[in-house]
């Protein structure tokens, strides 16, 4: 059960890193260049780097606990 919410977590990271705002839209024209997919730039940034922050420390303590429960 443990390392299947941490697949999911691990999926869900990986979207979240690929939902994340580029700052500077090289090599994409005028298509990146002001994006209202989640809202404004600004709080969509934030939201996205508040869901990112969570679950890489979930991430992470799932990662420790499935560690600890090999060693024994």
């Amino acid at each position: 059960m443990i390392k299947l919410f941490s697949f999911l977590i691990s999926i869900f990271l990986i979207i979240i890193i690929f939902l994340r705002i580029p700052k500077e839209s090289v090599g994409l024209g005028s298509f990146a260049t002001k994006s209202d997919f989640l809202g404004s730039p600004t709080s969509a940034e934030r939201s996205l780097t508040i869901f990112t922050t969570f679950g890489i420390l979930i991430y992470v303590t799932l990662a420790i606990q499935i560690n600890f429960s090999n060693i024994r």
